[in-house]
């Protein structure tokens, strides 16, 4: 093992010793120093896990959340400088914990946390021309193509994700019932918001994502869900920011 890979391994692990021939200043032996920064990195790490998932530590509670951050630091080290793409396998971590099993939800929750962080952080792009479309005719709208904007994400649940988001982050709302719902996100000004879909909703954003017309998503999305309602599902995606302007590529996540 060289030099640099048992000091950064050291970083992670406590019980690891510091590594030989470390010195600080005036040559003395770096042992205090080294152990004062180890801490301060997986201080820094559990932070930024604290800050990327708002919803799974309310839901957890500070401590719970605050005593697992540290064993996915040093499961998971980061592989990039860039803080806002450190926890990517945190949803898979939690759901092979034995300690929480019995909340099944939590890797979509966590899912969730991400996503409103990946929206937050995609690209801007031009606003759909929603007064242009509206100028069409019946039968040209049906023949039109969308483009998801860069910031939209598409969240599938098979439990009410949506419910248990809004329990938990937004004061006086209903318990959760137990239903599966599907999640959309989209930022419409500078904070990413999450909105409950409608039914076969997200099956219809990926199949326009996918290039089909509308005519054909519609086809595609009814063959599946029969009481799929297009007025309602175009409604919340143009209310709510879910495309833009045609571009050459876009880098919406459409699950």
């Amino acid at each position: 093992m060289t030099r640099q890979s048992a000091f950064r391994d050291g970083l992670l692990d406590p019980s690891s010793p510091v590594p030989d021939g470390l010195e600080g200043t005036g040559h003395t032996p770096a042992g205090k120093r080294y152990d004062v920064y180890r801490n301060n990195v997986t201080h820094s790490l559990a932070a930024a896990l604290q800050t990327a998932f708002p919803l799974v530590r309310k839901i957890l509670g500070t401590q719970s959340f605050d005593s697992l951050a540290p064993i996915y630091v040093r499961a998971y080290p980061p592989t990039s400088p860039l803080m806002m793409h450190y926890g990517s396998e945190f949803p898979q971590f939690i759901g092979q914990l034995p300690q929480l099993a019995k909340l099944g939800y939590l890797p979509d929750c966590a899912r969730l946390d991400l996503a409103m962080r990946s929206s937050y952080h995609a690209a801007d792009a031009p606003a759909f021309d929603l007064g242009a479309f509206q100028q069409l005719s019946p039968d040209t709208m049906m023949e039109q193509t969308f483009t998801p904007a860069p910031a939209t994400r598409i969240l599938r649940s098979a439990w009410p994700l949506f419910d248990i988001w809004r329990f938990n982050m937004v004061d006086g709302a209903a318990k959760p019932e137990m239903r599966a719902q599907d999640v959309m996100i989209t930022r419409p000004e500078f904070d990413p918001v999450p909105r409950l879909l409608p039914v076969g909703a997200a099956d219809w954003l990926d199949h326009l994502d996918q290039g089909k017309t509308l005519s054909d998503a519609l086809d595609a999305t009814q063959a599946a869900f029969s009481d799929f309602d297009l007025a309602t599902a175009l409604t919340t995606a143009f209310t709510s920011g879910a495309f833009c302007a045609k571009t050459k590529a876009s880098d919406a996540k459409i699950a």
